[in-house]
């Protein structure tokens, strides 16, 4: 989920996959579905996790190499990936210096990772570099809960305190549709909506396509 060198964190890396687990059984297989669906060619898939979209990739994908920082959930990812109906890679390194070359890539995912990471615009940046032209961006996060001023109050508060430190990095009230704007790309697709549907700090979500911004003059 997080980025950086020599990242570990050994609480949330034993919990989270339970918790994508519950997730997913709760409906969230459908929203990594949408996520992923019309993706081709090379996919580059950043903080993998433990693999909870391995399943889920089009059968147009040749190969998924999927970047995990964590130690324990990539091994979880490792063995996911055996399982997976696309060939997938897991591989080690951070959302901020991706292992591959320029212009090398048809898509660049992020899901619920983009909350974790100490530099959202570094990492989108990175994903914008290894970009083919005419390569997409795919996120889906859980994002600032706009609409809801009470939400949004606690939201500052958690990722003010303790929660980043207790949950791997992560933030519950990133704006990450203008993060993407940000590192330079253009929105296509951007779909709102609450998982699950109470309303609580975790629950405001956002699926967007996005593409490299065309570069002026």
């Amino acid at each position: 989920m997080s980025s950086g060198p020599g990242v570990r964190h050994e609480l949330f890396a034993r919990l989270y996959p339970r918790l994508a687990r519950a997730m997913d059984r709760g409906g969230l297989v459908e929203h990594r579905q949408r996520l992923l669906a019309g993706l081709r060619g090379q996919v580059v898939e950043v903080g993998a996790g433990p693999g909870g979209t391995f399943p889920h990739y089009p059968a147009t994908v040749a190969e998924v190499l999927a970047v995990e920082p964590e130690p324990r959930l990539r091994e979880i990812a490792r063995r996911a990936a055996a399982a997976a109906p696309a060939r997938v890679e897991v591989v080690d390194g951070t959302a901020e210096r991706l292992p591959l070359p320029d212009a090398s890539t048809d898509a660049v995912v992020f899901c619920l990772v983009l909350c974790s990471v100490a530099d959202p615009v570094a990492a989108l940046t990175e994903a914008r570099r290894v970009l083919r032209p005419g390569g997409e961006l795919r996120v889906l996060e859980h994002v600032r809960a706009d609409g809801h001023p009470r939400l949004v109050r606690v939201q500052r508060w958690m990722d003010a305190t303790v929660w980043p430190r207790i949950a791997g990095g992560c933030h519950v009230g990133r704006d990450t549709t203008a993060v993407v704007r940000r590192a330079g790309f253009t929105l296509d697709r951007v779909e709102r909506f609450r998982f699950p549907d109470a309303a609580t700090p975790f629950s405001s979500h956002v699926l967007a396509v996005a593409v490299p911004a065309t570069e002026p003059g």
